[in-house]
């Protein structure tokens, strides 16, 4: 394996080129490398990839060659060759061509991880040919743990075999407690013959509530609240108010607002319970009309006759948020402060706490300020509002000319939140003042939490000569990186190592899919931001905060006078270095352009022949975007207005700025009343850091 490695090392940049495009050319040049390598393992691999690539493009009868080709010399990677050849052959009706291969998968293969794929494909064909109660006896011994796939496969094997009673049963369960499955939706059809054939009763009230709730949990509000419409027919009238509800409340969060209201004012008083989530859904409503006087009459109702409602403190919260927004700052912080009385032990209470505390240094109350902020670490230590906290009590105590205090807190938080935000605002700080005596010991500090042991991380060596390791590298230069990293897990979890996430991210990275190199390391190591550069390993440090496309982006962002380090900041925040990236708004590639904004820079910038098409490419994209950054920088005067802008909209920004004076542009950015707008420009600033850390001087 390690010399068919070594071998196919050239096949990776024309099998990128193919699994990712697919055009005649890509198909070309991975067959003449399969040709010239058709006796070895490489051309194995390059023939594998060339079946697959048919498979993507739906286009089996033409995936059958490639894959039949590959087998000879397959070896270690046959498991993944035989199992899409068995799957072609199911696909074009070559039932005993698939029978024959699928049917030996299990014992020629015992430790793939394509074993349970295989298994439902064999079904399948089985089922196809004839065999139907062959399948079901197959299926039925290897139904845990569960698969949407396989039960789909199990049950049209019982409807094959004139079994409807338990075809239902398994069609049932799949669609009312998977609803989210791409399986379930193939099934409505079947469940009203497979119901009538059987005259079976109709599917418990539980079920379709099971399936409602699901959806509505998925967020898929429109087809949650016709599932709710549906029960409502069946449910008894002690029921029918909850499902009303539920149903008004799934068509809220769908946008039919209209609906929505006419069901919850017609409603009549119930439990308190749902009275209180009644109130709160109709306060709702009217918020999202910018109905205030009605807004507060719901929240009002709900104080008056639910004070202990959990509904009443999501009310308090929008209507501090609201008033936030309005920037009636003292109506805001009597909401949040009743929010904090009245909830003590609530999910948001250390939020609202903070806003209390913030508001009131907005307000240059900075006795009430100070107060508040030591509050939030003493209350709050584990709450994310401390770095902020700390960070704001050391301004105040500088303004206070108390140096030794702001020293200690601007201590505590750059060892304690290193490369946060405000872990590098407070070493800025501790530059600037001067050198006092040793720090004061101030008991409030020891309530900040101690970093986790377990963030420290000291990278393993990979096993190299760890078959799943071998075989994911060999995977990879087939570009077939899903399938590595899938091999790199397994291997992770039968060597019980750290290593997998680095390699896996690795391979992603070296492929040019940094976004998926990141999002890995991401989930690996969450919180990396708070430790120092020593607790990781170099290379994940690299992996996190790559440099690529740099020769355009440190071209473009020079003659734009911007750092290129905050532009791949930017590129990173915004599409993770995602050049096809598409945003729900339409914004497209690295810096996430709209085409409306791309269009008007192009012209100022006198592209000739420009179409938003090459937005997606990086270069045009990095040009643009560097160019409409540095737009937005000469009309704020400030980074980070400039990115709030960028994000936000300059509108915004102006309107913002426009709520009063501020002590620096920091003490703006705390202030921005979008949490979205807020971590993006925090975010963005705080990584710039961590790229002149890891890369000095561009």
């Amino acid at each position: 394996m390690h010399q068919a490695f070594v071998a196919s090392t050239n096949l990776k940049p024309m099998a990128r080129q193919l699994i990712q495009d697919r055009t005649p050319a890509a198909y070309a040049g991975v067959q003449a490398y399969a040709v010239g390598h058709n006796k070895e393992d490489a051309g194995a691999l390059a023939w594998l990839v060339i079946g697959y690539a048919h498979i993507l493009d739906h286009n089996y009868a033409q995936a059958v060659d490639p894959l039949n080709r590959a087998k000879p010399h397959a070896g270690e990677i046959g498991d993944y060759v035989n199992y899409y050849l068995g799957t072609a052959y199911v696909e074009t009706g070559h039932l005993a061509e698939a029978l024959a291969i699928l049917g030996a998968f299990n014992q020629s293969y015992p430790d793939s991880l394509l074993r349970r794929d295989a298994l439902v494909a064999y079904g399948n064909a089985l089922t196809a040919d004839g065999r139907p109660r062959d399948a079901i006896e197959l299926l039925e011994n290897d139904r845990q743990p569960i698969r949407a796939d396989l039960e789909l496969a199990l049950g049209r094997a019982y409807v094959a075999d004139k079994q409807p009673a338990p075809a239902l049963t398994i069609f049932r369960n799949l669609y009312y407690t998977m609803p989210l499955a791409e399986e379930s939706h193939q099934l409505e059809g079947d469940l009203s013959r497979l119901a009538a054939a059987t005259g079976a009763p109709p599917v418990g009230l539980e079920a379709r509530r099971t399936r409602a709730d699901l959806l509505a949990k998925g967020k898929q509000f429109s087809d949650a609240a016709n599932e709710y419409r549906e029960l409502l027919r069946q449910v008894s009238p002690t029921e029918h108010p909850l499902v009303e509800l539920e149903l008004a409340e799934a068509l809220r969060r769908s946008g039919q607002m209209r609906e929505a209201k006419s069901i919850l004012e017609a409603m009549p008083s119930s439990t308190p319970e749902l009275d209180a989530r009644r109130l709160f859904n109709l306060g709702e409503l009217a918020r999202s009309a910018n109905d205030d006087e009605g807004f507060l009459h719901y929240v009002d109702q709900l104080r008056t006759e639910y004070s202990s409602s959990p509904y009443l403190e999501q009310a308090l919260l929008s209507a501090g948020n609201v008033y936030l927004l309005r920037r009636n700052y003292d109506r805001a912080i009597d909401f949040y402060r009743e929010l904090e009385q009245r909830f003590p032990t609530g999910e948001r209470v250390s939020y609202a706490h903070w806003k209390v505390a913030w508001l009131s240094l907005r307000q240059a109350r900075k006795e009430e300020a100070e107060k508040g902020l030591e509050e939030q670490i003493a209350r709050y230590p584990h709450s994310p509002e401390v770095p902020a906290a700390l960070y704001w009590r050391g301004r105040l105590a500088e303004e206070d000319k108390d140096s030794a205090l702001a020293r200690a807190f601007y201590q505590k938080l750059s060892e304690r939140y290193r490369n946060y935000y405000y872990g590098v605002l407070a070493r800025q700080r501790l530059g600037e003042l001067q050198d006092g005596h040793d720090l004061a010991h101030y008991a409030l500090l020891d309530r900040v939490p101690a970093i986790d042991p377990s963030d420290t991380i000291t990278a393993e060596r990979v096993p190299e000569d760890n078959l799943r390791v071998e075989k994911a590298e060999l995977l990879a230069n087939g570009a077939l990186l899903d399938f590595a990293a899938r091999e790199l897990s397994a291997g992770g979890a039968e060597t019980k190592g750290n290593w997998a996430p680095g390699e896996t991210a690795r391979l992603y990275a070296e492929a040019g899919r940094y976004d998926v190199a990141i999002e890995t390391l991401k989930r690996a190591f969450p919180n990396y931001f708070a430790v120092d550069l020593t607790s990781l390993p170099r290379s994940y440090w690299e992996t996190l905060f790559p440099k690529p496309y740099w020769s355009d982006l440190k071209t473009y962002s020079s003659s734009n006078g911007l750092d290129p380090y905050l532009v791949a900041s930017l590129v990173r925040q915004e599409s993770a270095f995602n050049p096809n990236a598409v945003s729900p708004k339409n914004a497209v590639g690295l810096m996430q352009l709209l085409p409306k904004v791309g269009r008007g820079v192009a012209k100022q910038e006198k592209l000739k022949h420009y179409s938003s098409t090459q937005l997606f490419l990086p270069g045009t994209n990095l040009r643009l975007g560097t160019r409409y950054l540095r737009s937005m920088v000469e009309k704020f005067g400030s980074f980070e207005y400039a990115l709030a802008a960028y994000n936000a909209g300059s509108d915004r920004v102006e309107d913002w700025l426009g709520a009063g004076q501020y002590r620096d542009p920091q003490e703006f950015v705390e202030s921005i009343p979008f949490t979205e707008t807020r971590e993006y420009v925090e975010n963005i600033l705080r990584n710039a850091n961590l790229y002149r850390q890891l890369y000095g001087t561009p």
